[in-house]
């Protein structure tokens, strides 16, 4: 029951047909590696609007570059790739990170709270997004 009531307070996501694939993919071949990232990966994927098209032009996807705030008044931009594509000094953040399975999917003005690999909760806001296709 705690699940339900947590999902209903996660902002509605949408997510390309062809990156949904290859992330639940990759999520399930990573599950002995980081079980969590990989789960809360799959749990995004699995609530997830999949689109073939039509997609909104602020939905974050796979190559997107997003801004965003966090709720300590951090902002940052990054770029969200494939785990064998992040530079972390470059701005390339892994979708099989916990901030990035946290970013998949959202859309300007959307926030979402999210826990770093220590178990700390963070909140962040989605100030911008550019699609690289």
């Amino acid at each position: 029951m705690a699940d339900t009531a947590n999902r209903k307070k996660l902002p509605p996501i949408v997510i390309n047909a062809e990156d949904h694939a290859r992330l639940t993919a990759l999520a399930m071949s990573a599950l002995d590696r980081v079980p969590d990232v990989a789960e809360t990966l799959l749990s995004e994927l699995e609530r997830a609007r999949v689109a073939t098209r039509d997609l909104p032009k602020d939905s974050v996807q796979m190559g997107s570059t997003v801004a965003f705030d966090a709720d300590n008044g951090f902002a940052k931009e990054v770029t969200l790739v494939y785990p064998g594509e992040a530079d972390i000094e470059a701005g390339r953040i892994s979708v099989l990170t916990p901030i990035g399975a946290a970013l998949i999917g959202l859309s300007v003005g959307q926030s979402i709270d999210w826990l770093d690999r220590a178990g700390k909760a963070h909140r962040m806001t989605i100030r911008s997004v550019t699609r690289s296709y």
